[in-house]
């Protein structure tokens, strides 16, 4: 299977409305949201997802653990490079449940696991990279531009996705009034997860969001992408503006 992770998809939406719900307190709706992403989840992968944000909705440990161990079995299911970060997470969470039964043996079991997918990451691609700026095939891109999203800052890495789409998105708020581009690139050297995304609001690294500290090498140019409207285009820089959280840099 060759899974990419859609905003669009209403099971992922109904969870991004029930965690900002749940940000402003109204857990009840919140709930609600996240019970009906369940009740409308149709394959593994989104049972997989609606299952993880259900799970942590549940007071008593043991119907947590229940429905991780259901978010995990989902995953499992799946066996596709989108949902393999996240088994860290998943593996993770159920140790902490099984800690919470004072069940040492498998509390020592699940953190084993989890440890065994850490490490960088194992995509192989292939890799793109969103922007409005004009190059060509052999250019080199690299760190220490400045921030699409906080102008005063100077970024240390250069970032780049296995998901085109979501590298359209980039393009499409990237600075500069050249056309938007996205751009097949070969990483030069060691990346990792992007912190910013991974494990913030779903399990593990769902986007397959990167960075470097090395340079990437421009080896294409697409031609085909969903892009955005001019008005989703808006809300994306009205919701980034009201953003207060820090980028990790």
């Amino acid at each position: 299977m060759n899974i990419k992770f859609d905003p669009n998809n209403n099971v992922i939406k109904l969870c991004v409305i029930g965690m900002s719900l749940e940000d402003r307190g109204n857990v009840e709706e919140a709930d609600k949201m996240f019970q009906q992403a369940w009740d409308e989840a149709a394959d593994d992968y989104e049972k997989f997802i609606a299952a993880y944000h259900f799970a942590h909705r549940q007071k008593d440990i043991t119907d947590k653990l229940k429905w991780l161990e259901t978010s995990l079995q989902c995953a499992r299911n799946i066996n596709d490079e989108n949902v393999k970060s996240a088994y860290t997470t998943l593996y993770a969470d159920i140790s902490g449940c099984y800690e919470e039964l004072h069940d040492s043996d498998n509390a020592k079991k699940y953190t084993e696991l989890s440890e065994s997918y850490k490490g960088a990451p194992s995509d192989k691609g292939p890799f793109y990279h969103g922007t409005k700026a004009d190059l060509k095939v052999g250019d080199l891109l690299t760190a220490g531009g400045i921030s699409n999203y906080k102008p005063e800052l100077q970024m240390n890495h250069i970032y780049f996705t296995a998901n085109i789409n979501g590298a359209g998105l980039a393009a499409a708020l990237a600075k500069g009034e050249g056309r938007e581009r996205v751009y097949r690139i070969e990483p030069m050297g060691e990346f990792e997860n992007d912190p910013n995304v991974t494990d913030k609001k779903f399990p593990g690294n769902l986007t397959r969001s990167y960075r470097s500290k090395e340079p990437l090498k421009i080896i294409g140019e697409e031609a085909e992408w969903n892009k955005i409207t001019t008005t989703e285009k808006s809300k994306w820089r009205e919701n980034l503006a009201k953003n207060k959280g820090e980028i990790i840099n």
